[in-house]
C-alpha cells in the first residue's frame, strides 16, 4: 500500500485504538452457557480480534515505509506499534484459548454411555473457571492494545512538532534558580534514577514519572528540567515500556555548583524579646 502523510496515520491510530477499547468491553461484558451458546458469543470475537491485529500490521507497515522514519524519535514509535501487533495476536490466541476450553455436546465414541444431567454439570463448571481466565486475559491484552496506539498517535504527532519547536528550546540560557520542587527532583533522579512511563486513562495519554527511590515527581517538574538540559531520556524505548531518565552533565553541574542551593522560603525574623528587667516586682 502507498505510504500515508504521518498526521494521517496518527489520526488512523487513535481511530485504532477506539475499535481496541470497543472490543476490550465487549470481552469483558460477554456473558455465555458453555457449549454451543458460548462458541456463538466468542467466537465473533475471535475474529474481530484477528481483523484488528490485521489492520494493526497494516498500520506498521505504512508508518515504516513513510517519511515518519527519518524523524528523531520514530523508531520508539515503530517499536511500540510492533508490540500492538504482538499484543492483539495473543488476545486472539486467548480467546482461541477460551473456545478451546468450552465444552461440546456432541454424541461419545461407540461403546461409551451418553453424558446424563450431573455429567453435564459437572463439565461445565469444569469449564467456566478456565474460559473465564482466558477472556480475562484477552481482555487485558486489548487494553494494552488500546493503550500502545494511544501511545504511538501521540508520539507521531510530538515528533512531528519537535522540529518546529526546537529553535525555541535549544536557546542557550542559565535560567531562574532551580525552585524547590526542582531541586529536589533533580537530586532523586542524580541518586536513584526514574523512568517516564505513558497510560491510557480514558482513552487519553497521560505521562508519569516514576523514580527508584520514591519520590514524588510531577511531570510539569520534569519538563521544567528537560527544557533546560538538565535530564534526558532514552528515546529508543517506547514510553508503553518506560524510557529511562538520566541526569545530564549540565545537571549534575547545577547540582554541585555555586547556585545548587534550591531556595526556599524564608521565616520572618522573630524580633528578640527585650531583656527583663530584673529586681522589678508588682
Amino acid at each position: 500500500m502507498p505510504p500515508h502523510n504521518p498526521a494521517e496515520q496518527a489520526e488512523q491510530l487513535r481511530a485504532l485504538a477506539r475499535d481496541f477499547e470497543a472490543l476490550h468491553a465487549r470481552v469483558r461484558n460477554v456473558s455465555y452457557t458453555p457449549g454451543t451458546d458460548a462458541l456463538r458469543q466468542i467466537s465473533p470475537l475471535l475474529l474481530k480480534a484477528q481483523d484488528l491485529t490485521a489492520t494493526a500490521l497494516v498500520r506498521l507497515s505504512a508508518l515504516e515505509s513513510s517519511a515518519y522514519t527519518s524523524i528523531a524519535g520514530s523508531r520508539a514509535s515503530l517499536e511500540c506499534l510492533a508490540s500492538v501487533v504482538f499484543a492483539s495476536s495473543l488476545a486472539g490466541n486467548d480467546l482461541a484459548s477460551a473456545l478451546s476450553a468450552n465444552c461440546y455436546e456432541g454424541a461419545p465414541l461407540p461403546g461409551y454411555p451418553a453424558d446424563d444431567a450431573a455429567v453435564r454439570t459437572a463439565r461445565h463448571a469444569e469449564a467456566i473457571p478456565k474460559m473465564t481466565g482466558h477472556l480475562a486475559d484477552a481482555a487485558h491484552q486489548l487494553d494494552l492494545s488500546a493503550t500502545g496506539c494511544h501511545y504511538v498517535a501521540t508520539g507521531i504527532t510530538r515528533d512531528l512538532a519537535a522540529p518546529r519547536e526546537a529553535p525555541a528550546t535549544a536557546r542557550p540560557t542559565t535560567g531562574p534558580a532551580l525552585t524547590r520542587a526542582q531541586f529536589d527532583a533533580l537530586k532523586s533522579l542524580a541518586l536513584g534514577g526514574g523512568r517516564l512511563y505513558e497510560t491510557s486513562q480514558r482513552g487519553v495519554g497521560v505521562t508519569r514519572v516514576a523514580t527508584d527511590d520514591g519520590t514524588r515527581i510531577s511531570i510539569t517538574t520534569f519538563r521544567a528540567l528537560a527544557k533546560r538540559g538538565l535530564v534526558d531520556r532514552d528515546t529508543s524505548t517506547s514510553l508503553f515500556r518506560g524510557q529511562k531518565i538520566t541526569v545530564t552533565g549540565k545537571g549534575h553541574q547545577a547540582l554541585a555548583g555555586p547556585h545548587s542551593q534550591a531556595p526556599t522560603s524564608t521565616p520572618a525574623k522573630v524580633a528578640p524579646k527585650p531583656a527583663a528587667v530584673q529586681g522589678v516586682r508588682r
